[in-house]
């Protein structure tokens, strides 16, 4: 029998040293300014109940929610149980939730309002955490977007104060700064977005519009306006619309317009005061990035209800490498109501991809060993484990080269780990009580004893 080819899902990917090295350079980064801000982390499980997903996440996001069966051989049970013969011919959905009681998490947020609820005895609010876990989505793999990927998620919640907004746009400018990729952080508010349904007389249809209009980048403002007409949007209400999300000028400009425009929304005109308090708050702070009033912004997830975020890489086309918003009751829904939170999501699999493409990462960040001790033969490894241990106990990442084989096949070894450093400790080096320290890239070599040797390395960091 032919062995089957070894095959991974697509949309999935392994990662290999180097990657894994570079994945972790951005996840401390991540973390460390979380931390800085004052946020602890949790976990929440891979899988979730099926319905603590759906219905969260809107029409097109409920599609791509992997469902997990119930059990492997559910079709043996299909054959003799009526029930599920019941279920099928009432319909796919009814079939599927009948086979199917869990699913695997779509994104972070959900399950975090669930953990709230669930623990809110024991957290004090307002409540900091941060997460950074994978999700999956049934998604159509393509450059940037993966079945499986992280997320570096950061929330407050049991605020209302836009004090928390100002301070996600902090860490957002924070982390993107310590990465050096330059970005555009653009902001919206849904309730803007409420206010213009109401003056173009679609109040109903504020999911819809937010839908259609958060793909206006994607596929074109004909596409846009199509898709609403075909969403049931009236004809005369379009062209309200499309004057109104195309305005031109600079934040301010468009935002005095919009208190002409939505005079009569008192939805509409909150949404308008809170995003000038924001940008209030963030002209008395030291941001180095653009921050910017964008109209079309308009984050297709059902459960946002104030601001909302989106990150985007100004020198390589990616798409946004994160996002998120403020999110008034989504604890209402297991049970917990008028709890306000407010967070934003990194897409650490796209971030990883604009700092390869730009050629970001630090020169060491592909390497986890900084020394490599070369091995003459028995004499020579009892002479180097001791200085080996202590480089270690110094922070120094340290190997010793487990076999005595030729010097090139370890100096090749060491080329091929991106090693920086060799320490080579031969019968001139034992006798004189010295190491010959040999730089990889230079070829330069010193004569050091071992602390000289480690001041060096953690010098040359």
């Amino acid at each position: 029998m032919t062995s089957p080819k070894p095959s991974i899902p697509k949309g999935t990917r392994d990662f290999g040293t180097i990657e894994m090295v570079r994945r972790n350079y951005i996840f401390d980064t991540v973390r460390s300014v979380f931390q800085l801000y004052g946020y602890k982390p949790i976990e929440t499980p891979a899988i979730e109940n099926l319905s603590t997903l759906l219905g969260k996440y809107g029409e097109e996001g409920d599609r791509l929610i992997f469902k997990i069966l119930n059990s492997g051989n559910y079709f043996s049970e299909f054959k003799n149980d009526d029930n599920i013969i019941e279920a099928k011919n009432k319909g796919e959905k009814y079939f599927s939730n009948y086979i199917s009681e869990k699913a695997l998490r779509y994104d972070l947020t959900v399950p975090f309002a669930r953990y709230v609820v669930m623990h809110q005895n024991k957290i004090t609010f307002p409540f900091k955490r941060y997460q950074i876990q994978p999700v999956w989505r049934a998604d159509r793999p393509q450059k940037g977007r993966y079945r499986e990927f992280y997320q570096c998620d950061v929330d407050v919640i049991g605020s209302d104060s836009l004090l928390n907004e100002v301070e996600l746009i902090q860490i957002v400018d924070a982390i993107f700064n310590e990465l050096k990729i330059a970005v555009n952080i653009k902001l919206n508010n849904r309730k803007i977005l409420s206010g213009i349904s109401e003056v173009i007389g679609e109040a109903e249809k504020i999911i819809d519009i937010t839908v259609a209009i958060d793909k206006l980048d994607k596929i074109g403002a004909g596409a846009v306006y199509k898709e609403l007409e075909q969403k049931g949007i009236n004809p005369e209400s379009i062209k309200m619309l499309q004057p109104i999300i195309e305005l031109k000028g600079n934040s301010k400009q468009k935002i005095n317009r919009l208190k002409e425009i939505l005079k009569d929304s008192i939805i509409g005109l909150k949404g308008i005061s809170e995003l000038e308090n924001v940008f209030d708050y963030i002209h008395t702070t030291s941001i180095f990035s653009e921050v910017e009033f964008d109209l079309t912004l308009a984050r297709g997830l059902n459960y946002y209800t104030g601001a909302i975020f989106e990150v985007i890489a100004k020198d390589v086309a990616m798409g946004s490498i994160a996002g998120g918003g403020r999110y008034d009751d989504l604890t209402g829904i297991f049970g917990l109501p008028n709890v306000s939170g407010v967070g934003i999501s990194f897409g650490a699999d796209r971030i990883y991809d604009v700092l390869n493409e730009l050629k970001l990462f630090p020169k060491n960040a592909g390497a986890t060993t900084q020394l490599l001790f070369v091995n003459f033969g028995a004499d020579e490894e009892k002479y180097c484990l001791p200085l080996v241990a202590e480089a270690r106990k110094k922070g120094i990442n340290t190997e010793l080269y487990p076999d005595s084989a030729k010097m090139k096949k370890q100096l090749d070894y060491a080329n091929s780990n991106n090693i920086p450093y060799v320490a080579i400790v031969g019968s001139d080096e034992m006798n004189a009580g010295f190491i010959t320290l040999k730089n990889m890239c230079s070829g330069e070599q010193l004569k050091k004893n071992l602390q000289e040797l480690v001041d060096f390395i953690n010098s040359q960091k």
